[in-house]
């Protein structure tokens, strides 16, 4: 597939999980791809294995992105973590941190790249939310929190980008075989007191009509199409991946 060939694209969190296979998937397509992450090693590692570029890069110091400026034609916002916890034990600190890093440095990268894909008439803009973007679970207020309003990042963006040749669209998948949800399993199992074991069948799945883990590689294959020149009408959208979840 050479359908991005020339584009130059940016991707968060991509050292590992749904964002190194973002990497791939872009780069498999033709484009330069460069791979943004707070662990170094992994993003030299992602990107040399693609023949890319790395930047080595904490979002959380949202001052230092503040003017920054982008030339870039696809970026795909994918940086997160997450944290289990009843709300009145949820630290207030870890709650701002969560939103900075998952809503506000969004913004921030979205605002420095579009003067160049408004100049240029094209950008494809992928926001890498979840289904807690549009369905809610208990011990997670500061990552639902964060993933609604990523939602309404990106349906704002679509609004102002689309006169100028911009798409922005949420990809949001159910439980992805990553090391954020391994983490999650152990928080899970104590938030809940049971086995490890019982946290997929009992807890993680217990909604989704397909019991199994979403693999990164079918995450990033939808990331692939939307950003492709044959989705240039599909904006404001939100792609659920969640083997039928929010069905119910």
């Amino acid at each position: 597939m050479t359908d991005l060939t020339g584009r130059k694209a940016l991707v968060t969190g991509g050292a590992s999980g749904i964002g190194a296979a973002c990497a791939r998937e872009l780069a498999a397509r033709g484009a330069e791809v460069t791979v943004a992450d707070i662990d170094a090693a992994g993003a030299k590692a992602v990107a040399h294995e693609i023949g890319g570029h790395c930047w080595t890069v904490d979002l959380l110091e949202v001052e230092a992105l503040a003017d920054s400026r982008l030339e870039i034609d696809i970026l795909v916002n994918n940086a997160g973590v997450q944290s289990v916890s009843p709300i009145e034990e949820f630290a207030p600190d870890r709650f701002r941190a969560m939103q900075t890093l998952m809503v506000e440095a969004p913004f921030l990268l979205i605002r420095a790249a579009l003067p160049h894909m408004y100049a240029q008439r094209f950008g494809r803009i992928v926001n890498i939310s979840s289904v807690h973007g549009i369905r809610a679970s208990q011990f997670k207020v500061a990552y639902v929190t964060a993933k609604h309003g990523l939602e309404g990042l990106s349906k704002v963006t679509a609004l102002e980008g689309g006169p100028h040749g911009v798409t922005s669209n949420c990809v949001s998948p159910g439980y992805v075989r990553t090391p954020l949800v391994d983490k999650q399993v152990a928080e899970q199992a104590a938030a809940h007191g049971i086995a490890e074991r019982e946290v997929l069948e009992k807890v993680l799945l217990t909604e989704s009509a397909i019991k199994r883990l979403i693999e990164p590689e079918e995450v990033a294959a939808l990331v692939g199409w939307l950003v492709s020149g044959d989705a240039g009408m599909v904006t404001g959208s939100s792609y659920v991946m969640d083997g039928g979840w929010s069905a119910r």
